[in-house]
């Protein structure tokens, strides 16, 4: 498998730290590299646009000029699977994390061993995004990739899943629940939610990158956030 990946940190020591760990990942894993470094955000976009083709995005935080998460939303807008990771010696931008589906926050200085847990976590997503669900509504079939699957709730006898477009079929929501994978929470007896794409959590109700509100139950709260802990 041929990766490729960026590594955008206005540290020069920072860059080449992470690049050669990028190096010796890929090498232990197998894997054919093409790896690319950008001193900036704004340098990131003069080369490569707001998309660039990356599989994994490795982004430092605090850059002067533009920061990384200003240039993970820009990446998120025009690719739903790339996989951004913020490495960064702060920690207070974790809702901004949840904003752009980031995979993970890795906090300088970086341990080999958390690194490559996380480039193997990236590897292991960007396989999935191949993964679909597929839906007959009655004479067509219809294959939607699970990445884009944002929730299915039920009304009645008929579930809906809300992707790029809406699907409704008639069949009981256990069994649409059955065919997606470990990205999706049951929450209460009405609706799986994509946990990926979960910008935040309150007591009544779940928040969607996308702005999608779905209803919590009560008593679903911890449940939902141990999901999220448990899935990164």
């Amino acid at each position: 498998m041929t990766y490729h990946i960026a590594v955008c940190d206005d540290s020069a020591a920072d860059r080449e730290f992470l690049t050669d760990l990028t190096r010796r990942w890929a090498e232990a894993r197998g894997h054919r590299l093409e790896l690319r470094g950008f001193v900036s955000a704004e340098e990131f976009l003069f080369q490569c646009g707001d998309g660039g083709g990356f599989d994994m995005v490795l982004l430092d935080i605090e850059m002067g000029g533009m920061d990384g998460v200003s240039l993970a939303k820009r990446l998120r807008r025009e690719d739903e699977t790339v996989q951004i990771v913020f490495v960064t010696g702060y920690s207070d931008y974790i809702e901004e994390g949840y904003e752009v589906a980031a995979l993970h926050y890795l906090m300088k200085p970086v341990k080999r061993e958390k690194f490559f847990a996380v480039l193997d976590r990236a590897a292991d997503r960007l396989k999935k995004a191949e993964r679909v669900l597929t839906l007959d509504l009655g004479g067509e079939t219809v294959r939607v990739p699970l990445y884009q699957v944002r929730y299915v709730d039920v009304r009645l006898n008929y579930a809906t899943v809300h992707a790029r477009e809406d699907y409704t079929v008639k069949k009981p929501l256990g069994e649409l629940a059955a065919a997606l994978d470990e990205r999706f929470y049951r929450v209460g007896r009405s609706a799986v939610v994509n946990l990926t794409l979960i910008r935040r959590v309150t007591k009544t109700d779940i928040y969607l990158t996308d702005g999608s509100v779905i209803p919590l139950p009560r008593g679903a709260y911890e449940g939902v956030n141990r999901a999220i802990i448990a899935l990164h």
